[in-house]
């Protein structure tokens, strides 16, 4: 009976969580789970962040490791500035930019080639462009000679299963 009523205050208490985040804040950023995702403290809880506009590599995929790299050593341990519209995913990780210095690491991935613009939800125009741009270029995972995104990726890998 405990266990019941400890798991519904810790669920209850989450939500809340939830409900109390800005939509522009500053928070400091403890781990970095992959390319595109990270989590921060903010108010002695931590938030799972999915990075917005943007989709990295997955594991077992070519760039996944240097696109997490590359999110570590942008913002890792360090206080950043997560921008959102207060929109959450299905897995309740906050849809945010983050940003270090003025820069921002979504766009960054995208314009070193370590993450694609993720057109299903972005219509976003400056992103289209660093993608066009690392693609001529040749930057990061573009220098390969076939690029499987990361959301077909994933789709091939739920069919094998």
């Amino acid at each position: 009976m405990i266990k019941y009523v400890l798991v519904i205050f810790l669920f209850i208490t989450s939500c809340n969580v939830t409900k109390t985040i800005p939509e522009v804040f500053k928070a400091k950023v403890v781990k970095v789970r992959d390319g595109d995702t990270v989590e921060v403290l903010y108010r002695k809880q931590t938030v799972v962040i999915r990075l917005e506009h943007v989709d990295c590599p997955e594991r077992k995929q070519p760039y996944n490791k240097r696109a997490k790299k590359f999110t570590a050593d942008f913002c890792f341990d360090k206080r950043v500035k997560i921008v959102s519209k207060g929109k959450f995913d299905r897995y309740k990780r906050l849809i945010a930019e983050v940003v270090v210095n003025k820069e921002i690491l979504n766009q960054e991935l995208v314009k070193n080639g370590y993450a694609l613009h993720y057109k299903r939800y972005s219509k976003d125009k400056e992103y289209a462009l660093l993608e066009d741009e690392a693609r001529k270029g040749k930057t990061g995972m573009w220098s390969q000679e076939k690029l499987i995104e990361p959301w077909l990726f994933r789709k091939n890998r739920k069919k094998k299963k």
